[in-house]
């Protein structure tokens, strides 16, 4: 393991362990005196151990001794979270003699572990003397001549063309992407075909280990060339090399940039308005993203190789003889290939590798089976490891255990972006911020990790936000690696994969699992199987239990066991009922029950006082209406007693007595004042005045969705006219509106509207055309006019158009200059429409347009050969049409 990685993540350890420390000594647990000392005592001892972490975590070459001692402090740092936790426990037990034998048995604990760091720190000293080597963050970057090979001729097209554009200023070009994706092969390309077209031209590598003095010290020194042998500051380097630059055009690359603050005082001193350039290549997208000021500065965003360039790029390093793949070996090349997903350093590195092998499907195989250990320090792609790793110890601690949680996951799995900041905050990995709620902090992680190049947005919802993550599949071989070292989690697949006591964080990705051996230390466990699973009653420290689509049909007795348990989802499985003995789990922070057969809570769910997320409902694909398509709960009447509650969905709000008005659920929605998150459904016409009064009392409401009782109950929401959630995003009405609700107009930061079987006569598009940052609209059997006419510069943020089973429409116009942003438009089920929407073949940005069994004629109209307004279409990359799930590709 590389020493510097076990630095970086044993000083994340501490660093938790010490906010743990520091909550625990000051809550009113009621501890005796000596006990909270001791507990401050071990605060102090781990900040000077965690000083020199971080002073030593970016060092090279450690001895041994050192990487066992790191190791130690790790191990010290999970015994007293081990001893935090069992006081927990103990607490929740409410037994009086209990509470005294914790106190006993923690404070010897506390005493042996206070032993331990003072033997481990009286080695402290030795290493303060060591001479250690500074280590830049990257190792040489990886020139590969044949750009044709890398399939980047593309990118590097597009660079000169930006480079060689007369323009009259200074333009700066950030290429981002992550480690080992070509950035710096792209560039150098980039340079040597342009740097004779400028007066002046340099190439200098910005490492991790250079200062703003250094970087304006090699400036000045290749253009004024000649060294600078009296030392110089900041500021009079900016005016020499100022002073060197004036009236000259100059090009200038900065080669793997990682610290802002070094590219603000390059800024500082170049001068402008001489046609000049500079390219930056950095895996660091938030530095580029936090110089974006205006137009002069852009950003190119490298992709992965194509899976064709790949394919080539590997043969011509694996088979250097000829560049062809032998048939034999055709299967397992591919299967290779994936692993590298399109990463130009895999791809090269492990071609190179495999071309010194004997050219045996065997031999390839063995490579295949044992790629992770190869990553690993001492393996034979250890390269490889060195450069993804760099990224990984550039982050700043908070994050380096968000990061690993990606280990838990099985390759290419889809995370969805919510339940892993559900997850993060339930290990307490989130960071408590003044004036922001966890879960807005856990989603500024994450939007850090993937700023920097090292998770992905696997899929993109409609605001541009992810709906799901990932890493790469190296990046995770990476992961897995420094997770095992560091006993972070264990990951048990097909192969067998001991299991001791000591294991932490537990996924099982094999079937049949059975979890009956003592792991006394284990705080989370998750499954990703489908076979049965057994869960033993030995996990009393778990914080978190995700086994969703695990054949359950019955709750697990054993949860209710678990007392410290923050997280729970039973997502996917077949339970039908939650024991009221679940008022056990006081600590309870998410409760995940969606697409499982529960159709009501019991009230002990009123005692968890610390829940935020509840959620309770199932799509019916079998139902044979759409309209009764989300199926919710049945709440118990003091449901508002959970006052912490950031998401509530979908709660039922016809089950109570009728007879008694004032036991209504809605009238008492009103004290969830922290809710972000609401889904009603089946409510009655009379409920809606008491709803609109509960909204009102929800200043942080971000998603309200609301179904009435049936398709013939309209929805009165008229009594919100004065007071509508002033944060709120996304909005969905499902039911009869008599008239349109006028509060509608004024959700100044609404995205999304779905208003679905509204059946209005009133056209809602007035009221909706001067929203300034809606980007998606779906009217679903909402209107029942003949027309709709979009005006010019209305919805000027729309990108999602979506209109289905509109009866009446007869006609769509869209003035010039309306919609300017519009990218998908969905027409559906407009029985009556044989137009093509006047106007269409304005909408310049409009990239794809899709159509569900719409009339022949107007189909007939836009097709390829002899559609008589094919041209209106013509602008339009992608039209597909569908007729009885029949698609017809139109593009």
């Amino acid at each position: 393991m590389d020493p510097e990685i076990v630095g970086g993540i044993a000083g994340s350890s501490v660093t938790f362990l010490l906010l743990k420390l520091d909550a625990f000594a000051t809550r009113a647990w009621c501890l005796k005196g000596n006990i909270r000392r001791a507990v401050l005592n071990l605060g102090r001892e781990q900040r000077s151990i965690e000083a020199l972490l971080r002073d030593t975590a970016s060092k090279k070459d450690p001895d041994h001794l050192f990487t066992d001692w790191i190791q130690n402090v790790r191990d010290q740092a999970y015994d007293i979270e081990d001893v935090l936790d069992l006081f927990r426990l103990y607490q929740d037990q409410e037994r009086v003699w209990c509470r005294f034998k914790i106190i006993y048995y923690i404070n010897n604990l506390i005493k042996d572990i206070e032993g331990r760091l003072q033997r481990i720190q009286q080695t402290k000293d030795r290493y303060h003397t060591m001479t250690f080597i500074g280590l830049p963050v990257r190792e040489a970057p990886l020139f590969n001549g044949n750009v044709e090979a890398m399939g980047i001729e593309e990118p590097i097209n597009k660079l000169i063309s930006w480079a060689m554009e007369p323009k009259q200023r200074l333009e700066v070009m950030f290429v981002v992407g992550m480690a080992g994706l070509g950035k710096t092969t792209l560039v150098h390309s980039v340079y040597e075909r342009v740097k004779r077209r400028f007066n002046r031209h340099v190439w200098i590598t910005a490492s991790n280990s250079k200062t703003e003095l250094d970087i304006l010290t090699l400036l000045v020194e290749e253009f004024g060339r000649c060294p600078i042998t009296q030392r110089a500051d900041v500021p009079a380097l900016t005016h020499k090399l100022r002073e060197l630059l004036l009236n000259r055009r100059y090009v200038i690359v900065l080669d793997d940039l990682w610290v802002k603050e070094v590219w603000e005082s390059v800024r500082l001193a170049l001068p402008d308005g001489t046609n000049s350039r500079i390219i930056i290549t950095t895996r660091r997208g938030d530095i580029a993203n936090s110089c974006r000021d205006g137009d002069s500065i852009d950003i190119h965003k490298l992709q992965p190789l194509s899976p064709e360039s790949a394919e080539q790029l590997f043969h011509q390093n694996a088979f250097s003889r000829n560049g062809t793949c032998p048939p034999g070996l055709e299967e397992v090349s591919k299967s290779i290939l994936l692993k590298c997903d399109g990463l130009p350093l895999g791809i090269i590195e492990i071609g190179r590798f495999l071309s010194l092998k004997s050219p045996t499907k065997n031999q390839w195989k063995i490579l295949h089976d044992s790629l992770e250990s190869e990553l690993r320090s001492t393996g034979e792609l250890s390269n490889i490891m060195k450069v993804l790793s760099a990224s990984y110890k550039d982050l700043p601690y908070y994050l380096k255990y968000c990061f690993l949680y990606m280990s838990i996951f099985p390759e290419n799995y889809p995370v969805k972006r919510r339940r892993l900041v559900r997850l993060w905050i339930a290990e307490g990995f989130v960071i408590q911020k003044r004036g922001k709620t966890p879960e807005e902090v856990g989603e500024e992680y994450l939007k850090k990790l993937i700023d920097r190049n090292l998770m992905k947005a696997n899929k993109l919802d409609f605001d541009g936000l992810p709906k799901s993550v990932g890493v790469h599949s190296l990046m995770l071989k990476m992961i897995l690696s420094i997770s095992q070292e560091e006993n972070f989690c264990t990951v048990c697949t097909e192969a067998e994969r001991n299991l001791t006591e000591n294991t932490r964080r537990l996924s099982i990705q094999k079937e049949d699992f059975d979890v009956s051996q003592d792991l006394p230390h284990v705080r989370s466990f998750f499954s990703f199987v489908i076979g049965e699973l057994n869960i033993g009653s030995n996990l009393k420290l778990l914080k978190v239990l995700d086994i969703q689509s695990t054949p359950l049909d019955e709750f697990p007795s054993v949860i209710t066991d678990l007392l410290l348990l923050r997280y729970l989802s039973l997502r996917n499985t077949n339970i039908r009922s939650i024991p009221s003995s679940l008022r056990n789990l006081c600590h309870l922070e998410t409760l995940d029950l969606k697409q499982t057969l529960v159709e009501k809570v019991p009230k002990a769910v009123l005692q968890l006082e610390k829940l935020r997320h509840l959620l309770v409902y199932r799509y019916n694909m079998e139902s044979s209406l759409p309209f009764d398509i989300v199926q919710g709960f049945k709440a118990p009447k003091r449901i508002t007693a959970l006052k912490n509650l950031q998401k509530l969905s979908f709660v039922k709000a016809s089950v109570q007595c009728r007879m008694n008005r004032q036991l209504s659920m809605i009238q008492g929605l009103d004290n969830l004042t922290q809710l972000r998150k609401l889904g009603v459904v089946e409510l009655a016409k009379e409920d809606g005045a008491n709803l609109c009064h509960s909204i009102g009392k929800m200043p942080n409401l971000h998603s309200w969705s609301v179904t009435s009782l049936s398709m013939e109950v309209p929805l009165e929401l008229d009594a919100m006219a004065t007071n509508p959630p002033a944060l709120l995003q996304r909005l969905y009405l499902k039911g009869p509106l008599q008239k349109f609700p006028r509060w509608i107009s004024f959700l100044h930061d609404v995205v999304r509207i779905r208003l679905k079987w509204s059946s209005l006569a009133e056209n809602p598009i007035p009221a909706l055309q001067n929203l300034p940052h809606l980007v998606e609209l779906q009217l679903l059997h909402a209107y029942t006019g003949t027309q709709l006419e979009f005006k010019s510069g209305k919805f000027p943020q729309l990108k999602i158009l979506d209109l289905q089973q509109l009866e009446q429409l007869r006609f769509i116009v869209m003035e010039e200059g309306t919609l300017p942003c519009l990218q998908k438009m969905i027409i559906s089920h407009c029985s009556r429409l044989t137009r093509v929407p006047i106007g269409i073949d304005k909408l310049i940005h409009l990239q794809m347009l899709v159509l569900y069994d719409m009339p022949d004629p107007f189909v007939t109209r836009l097709r390829k050969n002899g559609g008589r307004l094919r041209h209106l279409v013509q602008h339009i990359s992608c039209i597909h049409s569908y007729k009885q799930e029949q698609l017809e590709d139109l593009s």
